[in-house]
């Protein structure tokens, strides 16, 4: 996502934490989703944050999300399952 905006364009809407040592609860992250919708960026925000993994919600605009948490990896990029996200 943070490719999309090119020089002279208006600046990204979304303040996104692309760091995973950094992450905490209530940042907004980009995630990723394995299967038919691997080449989609998604917005989600985390509820929780692990060593080795993320819980995380799709951000649908309301604080605290509604959507069902997701187990995703922890990487400046989480991955979450297909599976997961579809439920």
């Amino acid at each position: 996502m943070k490719e999309m905006v090119k020089p002279g364009e208006e600046k990204c809407p979304f303040e996104f934490n692309f760091d995973a040592s950094t992450f905490k609860p209530g940042d907004m992250i980009s995630y990723r989703v394995t299967g038919s919708l691997s080449e989609m960026p998604f917005v989600g925000i985390l509820l929780e944050v692990h060593a080795d993994h993320v819980i995380l919600a799709h951000d649908d605009g309301r604080r605290p999300p509604q959507g069902n948490p997701m187990r995703g990896t922890r990487e400046d990029r989480p991955v979450v399952e297909e599976a997961e996200a579809l439920r």
